[in-house]
């Protein structure tokens, strides 16, 4: 992963050195492994939305590396996290 600007919005690189910016729209863990929902930066028209999903891996040098899903099965069950996830279940109840 390359630079971070703020919590929503990330650039990487390919492997030809062009680079994207996305904005993060959500990330869950499945299997103990973490997963970045993404769309390109400056998306607005949410009907045409391009949502891409992304693994959060860790190289040997401990720098993190985002990569895509080429399982079908990994792919679909961490969609439906995304989809169905309740974004307040981890808040604490308000009193």
């Amino acid at each position: 992963m390359s630079d971070v600007y703020g919590d929503d919005f990330i650039t990487i690189s390919d492997e030809d050195g062009k680079e994207y910016e996305l904005e993060v729209l959500c990330t869950v863990e499945y299997q103990g492994v973490n997963y970045l929902g993404v769309c390109p930066a400056g998306s607005e028209d949410s009907e045409e939305l391009e949502v891409s999903i992304l693994r959060v891996s860790t190289d040997e040098d401990g720098e993190e590396l985002l990569e895509a899903v080429q399982d079908e099965d990994e792919l679909n069950a961490v969609y439906e996290l995304m989809l169905f996830e309740d974004p307040e279940a981890d808040e604490e109840p308000e009193n």
